[in-house]
């Protein structure tokens, strides 16, 4: 299965575009962006994203974009040892 990523329009001033626009350079990620998450707490407060439907938030871009790819990761591992 594809990974699903998906950003809030509204968390953009975190810089989350910056890490939104890297990962939709890599074709087997989809990569969407909605007007809003239903996330108003957290969008304000700190970046974030949904790794297919669960939430990755961090404290910098830098740590939620390698969050994000390591919460990839262990779904990849989950679906190749299963």
């Amino acid at each position: 299965m594809r990974p699903i990523i998906e950003f809030c329009v509204s968390n953009m001033h975190h810089g989350t575009d910056r890490v939104m626009k890297k990962l939709q350079q890599n074709p087997a990620y989809d990569v969407i962006e909605y007007g809003c998450l239903g996330n108003c707490g957290e969008c304000y407060l700190f970046p974030f994203a949904y790794v297919n439907g669960d939430i990755v938030a961090a404290a910098t871009i830098d740590e939620l974009e390698d969050k994000i790819i390591q919460e990839i990761r262990a779904v990849e591992a989950l679906e190749s040892s299963g």
